[in-house]
């Protein structure tokens, strides 16, 4: 699906602290390429993550953070980036008036998923993202942890059960990856998917080959 109509409703982008935010910055680069509005909301552990990651300072001020994510995204022109600060919890995303396609949390943190599940939100991202599960939206939680323990898979099954869809970041291989941006960009693509959104170059499953060919 592209974003073709002007009036297209955003997407929104949640971005918590768990480790991975490649994630997020290969999502972000291909909607923006594809022409779609993002409205990003970054949780504040995720500052922390930046600096141990790759030991750099996310910066704090809205148009400085969204030059700050193009410049990572590698996208400096093209759709629309639009960046919240984590305790803003006046914006636009807290209120279930404000439409949008749902909400992508890539990465999402247990502690995140623990919250959402128990009703809890403490800042911009939280409430959003129960926004999206009180208004019927869509809610597509992406988590990165290694095991889960059975209090995640509980929190992660009340998610599922309010509505959430949940897209581990677990790649595939038969589609041949060759760079580590091969594998995160197949957990992107399933991720988009959800909401309908095609627009990463992405091998698809097309079947087993014939006997012949195999």
């Amino acid at each position: 699906m592209t974003n073709t109509a002007a009036n297209s409703k955003p997407l929104i982008l949640g971005v918590t602290g768990a480790s991975g935010l490649i994630y997020a910055v290969r999502a972000l680069k291909f909607l923006l390429e594809a022409d779609y509005t993002v409205e990003l909301v970054a949780s504040k552990s995720t500052y922390l993550v930046w600096q141990a990651e790759e030991n750099i300072r996310m910066p704090l001020e809205a148009v400085q953070q969204e030059q700050f994510w193009r410049q990572k995204a590698g996208v400096e022109t093209g759709g629309k980036l639009y960046c919240h600060p984590w305790g803003d919890v006046g914006a636009t995303l807290a209120s279930g008036s404000f439409r949008a396609l749902g909400m992508l949390i890539m990465p999402c943190s247990m502690s995140t998923v623990g919250k959402l599940a128990a009703g809890l939100s403490s800042d911009l991202l939280e409430r959003a993202a129960d926004v999206q599960l009180k208004e019927g939206r869509k809610l597509v939680v992406v988590p990165r942890e290694t095991p889960f323990s059975l209090i995640h898979l509980r929190n992660l099954t009340a998610l599922a059960e309010a509505g959430a869809r949940i897209v581990p970041a677990i790649p595939a291989w038969y589609h041949q990856p060759q760079t580590i941006e091969d594998l995160v960009d197949f957990v992107v693509a399933r991720a988009l998917d959800q909401f309908e959104i095609d627009c990463v170059p992405l091998k698809r499953w097309s079947g087993h080959l014939p006997p012949s060919e195999a």
